[in-house]
């Protein structure tokens, strides 16, 4: 259901976004955790090792403990109130689009609107929207994700009077070019990849076993998440090391910090201090958080899609009898 069907015209480009939106909520809250712990991965100097005595954390146990120790359960949750803004809202623009592109892509070329190549270009191009429609409130949950004690911003508006005084506007769109870089091949790899699991899954599965099809959507849309996660890594570090800019002594209590000029300059710090493995760090939680977190986009996704064509098609036929 993922994508412009011609023989469905099931969901309509509203109710994609209406999905898209509620997929993104529930998604959020049961994978917060793991984007705290991916991000102060990505953010310390240190190798991410016990042998290191000046690493804060060592690996995910380590640091759930510590995190759970120095900051409490709610550390896990920071910055919840703009990220839940941020896949709200990416959620709705994101599958908006891709519906919207790939519709497009069936009434005016030749090719076919369910091929995974179409499905990688709209894929990409609908998140590379969604990106700057909500990049600003990326920025915002990344610094409170970021942040130790004590507290630099106390809520949500706080932070961006404070940002905005300090840094001016262009802050909130700190670390875009290497986003828009990473995002357009990491999502276009994720539909793409998600209708090519799901094409192998029609041919693989024999009729009589294609009952549990929400477990199937949410084995498929984990399997894409690692994959295109994996290939695009290297640009989310970059991101957010260049979100943080100016907000250096907020990063004092978790290690060292550095200034970045702009990417390449933020490629060539990390290749010379940190090493090729500096730009897979936080690699293993954000493999986990993919897995997890693609895998229930696209079920709750599909779920809700399927939900409202049941109450479409009820109410069609209520009135039918009427």
């Amino acid at each position: 259901m993922v994508g412009y069907d011609p023989e469905a015209k099931c969901v309509s480009t509203v109710e994609a976004a209406a999905a898209g939106s509620a997929s993104g909520l529930v998604t959020r809250v049961l994978v917060s955790p793991l984007d705290v712990i991916k991000i102060r991965f990505q953010l310390q100097i240190e190798q991410l090792s016990s042998r290191n005595p000046a690493a804060k954390y060592h690996g995910i146990s380590q640091a759930v403990q510590r995190i759970f120790q120095e900051e409490g359960l709610v550390a896990f949750w920071k910055g919840h109130v703009p990220a839940q803004f941020l896949s709200v809202g990416y959620g709705a623009v994101q599958f908006m689009a891709f519906e919207s592109l790939t519709k497009l892509v069936h009434n005016v070329t030749s090719y076919n609107a369910r091929d995974s190549f179409v499905h990688f270009v709209c894929g990409g191009l609908a998140a590379c929207t969604a990106t700057v429609a909500v990049q600003p409130v990326d920025t915002l949950r990344t610094r409170f994700a970021a942040q130790g004690e004590p507290k630099i911003y106390r809520n949500l508006r706080h932070a961006v009077v404070t940002m905005y005084q300090a840094e001016g506007p262009r802050t909130f769109y700190r670390g875009l070019t290497p986003t828009i870089v990473a995002i357009f091949p990491y999502a276009g790899l994720q539909f793409s990849f998600y209708n090519i699991l799901q094409q192998f899954s029609e041919w693989a599965i024999p009729a009589e076993g294609k009952k549990g099809g929400n477990v199937k959507n949410l084995v498929c849309g984990s399997c894409a998440g690692i994959i295109s996660k994996t290939l695009t890594y290297p640009f989310d570090v970059f991101k957010k090391r260049l979100q943080v800019g100016g907000f250096e002594h907020a990063r004092a209590a978790f290690g060292q910090v550095r200034i970045y000029r702009g990417l390449l300059d933020c490629i060539r710090q990390i290749m010379r201090e940190e090493g090729p493995g500096g730009f897979f760090k936080g690699l293993s939680p954000s493999l986990l958080k993919a897995a997890v977190s693609t895998g229930l986009v696209f079920f709750w996704y599909e779920l809700f899609c399927s939900l409202l064509c049941a109450l479409k098609s009820a109410d069609s036929t209520t009135r039918t009898e009427g």
